[in-house]
């Protein structure tokens, strides 16, 4: 930065140093923080646009992990469906292909904007469109995650719904959802459900749109 000298300046001129000195200091500060005064993307709002990217899509998946409790789903066909979008909600169906050829569409995942983050819920009906017994359980993020992947620890009602209904081991349940913007080379969406000793993870291929599925229970 060029130095003024006061030594040299003429009467007339003196007036306006400090002006220019503020200027040139200004300058000065601002170039040493260049980005400064732009907004940090927060990471609840891109993942939840990133999951808005791929609205009215459906994509296939599979089961991925490989415990025992789940070898009755292993190797079925899955599909999930951006279904329903809003500013404050998205709805994601889960649909599960069974041996005989028929579909289970009894789960849809509900992602909401809250005050301080984002919420999971878990819709579970019966063919009927009737609610099951254990239904929109879930729980809220307890830190702000990435802009692809968020957690979501079990919340107070949930273990209340959980412990009425003889599940005491889903009590310390944490839910992790994974998604790559559309368009993004070998995007993933995944689903996790992890405990002690138990972990169930799907995983979905969001470079393949395959045609959308009808209706999960209830929502037709």
């Amino acid at each position: 930065m060029t130095q003024l000298s006061l030594a040299h300046t003429p009467p007339a001129r003196s007036a306006m140093l400090p002006l220019l000195s503020a200027a040139l200091m200004a300058g000065c500060v601002g170039a040493a923080a260049p980005g400064a005064g732009h907004a940090v993307a927060n990471p609840q709002d891109a993942f939840f646009d990133a999951l808005a990217s791929h609205c009215g899509r459906a994509y296939a998946g599979a089961l991925v992990s490989d415990q025992a409790a789940d070898a009755d789903m292993r190797g079925l066909p899955m599909v999930m469906h951006v279904r329903e979008c809003s500013d404050t909600r998205i709805a994601v169906p889960f649909h599960v292909g069974n041996a005989d050829g028929s579909w289970d569409r009894s789960r849809t995942w509900l992602i909401t904007r809250t005050g301080t983050g984002l919420r999971l819920k878990h819709d579970h009906r019966h063919e009927d469109g009737t609610a099951d017994a254990v239904t929109f359980y879930g729980g809220d993020t307890a830190a702000p995650g990435t802009a692809r992947a968020q957690e979501f620890p079990v919340d107070g009602a949930s273990i209340a719904m959980f412990r009425a209904n003889e599940l005491a081991a889903s009590v310390t349940n944490i839910w992790r959802v994974e998604v790559d913007s559309a368009g993004t080379a070998d995007g993933r969406y995944a689903y996790q459900l992890q405990r002690e000793g138990r972990l169930f993870r799907v995983e979905f291929d969001l470079t393949r749109p395959v045609p959308a599925p009808p209706a999960p229970w209830g929502h037709e």
